[in-house]
Formats: C-alpha cells, structure tokens, sequence
C-alpha cells in the first residue's frame, strides 16, 4: 500500500514529506495505523548529525497505533488493538533479555539502520529501500513493524496522550526512578527541563525526594518543571551547585540526571561536583557517538567514590513499565496532558521541530487524521 511519511535524505536537510510504498507483514510483523507521534529531540539528531543513522531514513520513534493486519505466527496481537510502540524492540531470550535487561536487547542493533530483524526493509520509493527510525518509523501514517515493538494497551486509553508512554515518559522516569534509584528523602538535581528531564523530576517527585531541583535556562520550562513535582528551579548548573549545598548542608546532591539536549564536558563535570560522596550522575542525554564528549578530574571517582551510570529507555523494561506507566496516567498519579505543548500535521513537521529548537515546548505531538 501507499502511505504518507516524513524522512530525512541526508543530515542537516528539513524532514521531507513524501508518499512511499509499504510492504505487507511478514512472520511476526503487524501493520499499524499511528494515531500519533511525538516529536523528540533523537529525531532531531539524526538531522543535525549528532547521531547518524542509514540514509534514507523514516522518522519518529514515539508513537502509538491501532493494529490493521498481522503477519504469520502473531498471536498476541490482532486487528483493532490498541498498542503503544516501544522505540527498542524486546525478543525476551537473548542473553540481555534473559538477563533483565530488556532494554539492552540484541534486537536494538538495528534501529539505527532501520531494517527489521530479518535484515530487509518495509519502506520504498523507487526501487530504494528507506530504513525506519527505531525499526518502528511513527513519522509515517502506517507502518510495517515487528511485534516485538508493540505493548497492547486497553481501548481507552488516549493514545494522543499515552503516545508519550513511548520514549520520553519511561526514558525520563525510569532514569530518576531506575539508573538513578532514587529513595525518599533524596536530593535530586537534573540538568535540562525537555521532554525527558520533565519526566525525570515526575519521577523523582513520585519516589519521595525530599528536594528535587530542576536546572533549565528558559524560565517556562522552570515553571513547568515546578507544576510538575520540582521543589526548586534554577537557571544554571552554579546556582544548582550553590542551591543544593545549602539544601544538603554541604553534603550534595545524592544523585544528578543529565537531560540535556547535547551532553558535554561541561554539563558532565557540574554535575559531578554537584553530588555527595558515594552519589552518582546519570547521563541519559546523548551526544556524537563518534566523538568523546565527556571529561572531568578522575581522583573525583577515586576519593569520593563518585559513580558515572548511563541508562538507556530509564534502565527499565518497555513491556513492564509502559504499562505501569499507563496504570498510573489512569489513576491520577502521572501527568501526560499537561505535557503536551503543541500540536501538529504531519506536513507541520518541520515547525514542530523549530518550535522544539526554540524552547517552546516541553513536547509537541504529531495527530493523524
């Protein structure tokens, strides 16, 4: 069949709208109508080239659907479901999923090359073969996926909301509430308010940090961040050093979350200095893979045992957490709604993104007709 996408020809080029061709699902692939996608800054990535994926390349790694068709062999899925996408795939029996680490899948190989597990491809145009982002490709009005990227979610459950359940709500969540195992009374700084650092103060706030400080130089996202669980905001990394020293006493932040939009030396080394001895700095921000991007004063490992932890989807489990996650939307208890900034057409893509660049939105999302 025919659809609608927006994809990225090469790096520091607007996304493109475009109509390609779609392939049928193969074993243990589904075809899904995307309700919508959010627009996160990995996306954005890919076109300034912090992260280079293959060439041609669909965008949009957060989304959520309605199932259409199912290959051979799918059985937990069928027709008219409704499922939020996990940007990593879960296959549940290599050695990091037997391991508990999902989110480390072998499958994960891939998404940046954006062919499915079989090596081959779903989207074409002409003859040529076009990846898709996180082998999931939202930025499309349907998609040819594996199952092994879709978590079945109840019929009403809002998926222009719950669509953030996705990538930014777990990834900023699990990393306060996971790599960051944040315990009540704790004093949490996280360096950059966007869609993942948001998540993050959510999820530090609902672990019981007794002090929870959000660090963002535009001041709306400061206020948001305070709305949304933050007991304190500053604009830069020395007022959150001087912030948190009289907060802890002099003692520091038991732990930092680095959110930010590019992770650098800079950002990595505040936050080092920030914590106590024995704390630890998560970096959840991406930066080049290619290049080294980080460097700060070793002896600040050695004498305080400082601790440096990445984490990757929060440190957690896409087939778990997305639907704890939605529980707790459900329930009160996690803020989605309040999130979304803006709206969007697919061919509104662009100023999506710019409206991102500028700091205007905590996260825009993209709605399919």
């Amino acid at each position: 069949m025919k659809t609608k996408a927006a994809i990225l020809r090469e790096v520091n080029k607007d996304f493109e709208i475009v109509e390609l061709d779609l392939d049928p699902p193969k074993a243990g692939e589904v075809l899904i109508k995307y309700v919508a996608a959010g627009l996160c800054h990995s996306d954005e990535h890919l076109r300034h080239g912090d992260i280079v994926p293959r060439f041609p390349i669909v965008g949009g790694h957060e989304g959520a659907g309605i199932i259409e068709e199912v290959g051979e062999g799918v059985t937990r899925l069928k027709p008219g479901d409704h499922v939020i996408c996990s940007f990593l795939p879960v296959c549940g029996h290599c050695r990091f999923c037997a391991s508990g680490m999902t989110n480390l899948c072998d499958l994960g190989a891939t998404i940046l090359d954006g062919c499915m597990p079989d090596g081959t491809y779903r989207f074409h145009s002409g003859g040529e073969d076009l990846g898709a982002m996180c082998m999931i490709g939202t930025f499309s009005e349907r998609a040819t996926i594996s199952e092994n990227s879709c978590i079945k979610v109840a019929d009403d459950v809002p998926l222009d909301k719950a669509v953030l359940i996705g990538c930014g709500v777990p990834t900023g969540f699990g990393s306060a509430v996971h790599a960051a195992a944040t315990e009540p009374g704790d004093t949490i700084a996280i360096y950059g308010i966007g869609g993942i650092g948001i998540n993050a103060v959510q999820g530090a706030a609902l672990a019981g940090a007794a002090n929870v400080v959000a660090i963002d130089p535009l001041a709306n996202k400061r206020e948001m961040a305070e709305k949304m669980g933050a007991t304190h905001s500053v604009a830069s990394a020395e007022e959150a050093h001087e912030l948190v020293q009289q907060l802890t006493n002099g003692v520091g932040a038991d732990k930092a979350i680095i959110t930010v939009g590019i992770v650098d030396t800079a950002v990595t080394t505040n936050a080092l200095h920030c914590i106590r001895k024995g704390g630890t700095v998560v970096i959840t921000g991406l930066a080049d893979p290619t290049k080294n991007t980080i460097e700060f004063p070793g002896a600040l490992l050695t004498l305080f045992e400082k601790r440096i932890q990445g984490s990757l989807f929060g440190s957690g489990d896409p087939f778990k957490d997305i639907p704890r996650l939605v529980d707790m939307y459900q329930a009160g208890q996690l803020k989605l709604d309040e999130l979304i900034t803006s709206t969007y057409s697919l061919d509104q893509i662009n100023q999506g993104y710019q409206d991102l660049l500028d700091g205007k939105n905590i996260r825009g999302v993209i709605i399919y007709d």
